[in-house]
């Protein structure tokens, strides 16, 4: 299969629509309690302000990476993080 884009590569190899449904968005949902919704805005809202989107998808990819090796190693819902970290890396890359 060819890809147009890494935003299609994503969504195809991670199979995102099992992961998410339409509705749902990465913004919507926080692994491990709600610290960053209760805030007036989320950090990562005000990174994707200030940062270019190639530094703003590099944080996004650096997380996974974290989440991934971190995950068991730690008493923190890790695996959720990454599937939450990979809602909202899909969302910015099938923003192209």
């Amino acid at each position: 299969m060819t890809y147009q884009t890494l935003g299609e590569l994503i969504n195809d190899k991670l199979k995102i629509n099992e992961i998410m449904t339409e509705d749902q968005k990465a913004d919507d949902l926080q692994a491990g309690g709600n610290h960053y919704k209760d805030l007036a805005i989320q950090p990562w809202h005000l990174m994707e302000d200030v940062l270019t989107r190639e530094e703003f998808i590099g944080y996004l990819k650096g997380n996974l990476i974290k989440y991934a090796m971190r995950q068991g190693k730690k008493d923190s819902p890790d695996a959720a993080k990454y599937k939450h970290y990979v809602m909202k890396l899909s969302e910015v890359l099938l923003e192209q």
